[in-house]
């Protein structure tokens, strides 16, 4: 016998609706997209380096721009690429600054300890606000969808992220690094914005000791196993002559190995460490690096360039971008583009910055 209700329209209380904003609201991922090609990135890094050499150094703020703009032009995030907009001519100022720094470090100590103090001094002074105006450089030369980010850190954050941290570090014998780690990106992020809309970082202390922890235990067996192999070879070897000449080439395999066994782990391990406790107002961002990918991708770089004499150097950049960037998805807490127009609106309202005569983009 047929139910009479199993065809009968569902009453009231059982009818649901579906929300016509749910769509909207509901949380949608967006993975960065990295188009770089090899040979694409391979004429442009030839000719910045013989400009380079044959400039002696001064086209390298040139080559700098290009480089960023062929790896800036080529992510995308929701279809749209990022952009760079800095000019040479201050990437120039901030080398030269760098250079005549460092220059007066080294002939001040030569001259009198006492002046070579004097001179560290006023390094230590300048230095923070000269790397907070890098940070300011960087971020508003850096554009998505035609809206710059920006860069709001002072002055005296910038002295305690890049002197007083670090000081406290040396001073308790690197027992506070990983505390000065996490303050240093602290005051990178959370100063930080896109349009009017500020980052923010969330990342513990605790996390970053834990991730220096496992790596002085990685640095500590690379070590014991240099030592070890080093008394192994000096043991077994009948002539010790011999034995001391092949110890430069077992020395720089291990290094090349530690290098190996290190920097795969702490690059995986510190992007996912970032981007994961990055928020961007409502929206927040994952990373899933693998440090085992990122060995084989290191590995297989390294026996590239050697083979090729350095020529697969770019080809080397563009696979360890590439693999980077595609690890990173934004979890975007609704429409982009309702995002976007809203952060174009608010930065209308206030007039765009732009860097100044005053902002360098200085690396040491």
């Amino acid at each position: 016998m047929n139910n009479p209700f199993e065809n009968a329209p569902p009453s009231a209380a059982t009818t649901t609706f579906a929300d016509p904003f749910a769509a909207d609201t509901a949380p949608r991922s967006e993975a960065l997209v990295f188009s770089g090609r090899g040979g694409e990135y391979f004429g442009i890094w030839i000719v910045n380096l013989l400009l380079t050499v044959l400039t002696l150094g001064i086209y390298s703020a040139w080559a700098k721009v290009r480089r960023l703009q062929y790896f800036h032009r080529h992510t995308t995030l929701g279809g749209a690429a990022f952009d760079y907009h800095g000019d040479p001519r201050a990437i120039l100022k901030g080398r030269v600054i760098g250079f005549l720094l460092l220059l007066g470090y080294n002939i001040s100590f030569e001259v009198s300890p006492l002046l070579g103090f004097l001179v560290l001094g006023l390094l230590a002074a300048a230095m923070p606000v000269l790397l907070m105006r890098s940070l300011r450089f960087r971020a508003l030369n850096t554009s998505w969808r035609g809206l710059r980010f920006g860069f709001d850190g002072d002055q005296r954050g910038a002295y305690k992220a890049f002197l007083m941290w670090p000081l406290l570090s040396v001073f308790t014998l690197y027992l506070l690094a990983p505390m000065w780690h996490q303050r240093m990106k602290r005051y990178q992020l959370d100063n930080a914005r896109f349009g009017a809309t500020r980052f923010e970082f969330t990342a513990s202390v605790s996390a970053f000791y834990r991730m220096y922890g496992v790596l002085l235990l990685l640095l500590v067996a690379g070590v014991a196993a240099i030592g070890g192999t080093v008394a192994l070879v000096l043991g077994a070897a009948g002539d010790r002559r011999e034995a001391m000449a092949l110890l430069p080439l077992i020395m720089l395999a291990g290094w090349v190995g530690l290098f190996l066994l290190i920097s795969p782990y702490l690059t995986a391990r510190l992007q996912n460490l970032v981007w994961n406790n990055t928020r961007l107002g409502a929206h927040r961002f994952e990373s899933h690096a693998r440090a085992r990918t990122l060995y084989a991708i290191t590995l297989t770089n390294l026996i590239a360039i050697v083979c090729t004499l350095g020529f697969f150097a770019p080809f080397a950049a563009i696979r360890t971008a590439r693999y980077r960037i595609e690890s990173v998805t934004l979890v975007s807490a609704g429409p982009l583009d309702d995002f976007v127009a809203g952060q174009k609106q608010a930065v209308s309202a206030t007039g765009e910055e732009t860097a100044d005569i005053f902002d360098v983009d200085i690396a040491l």
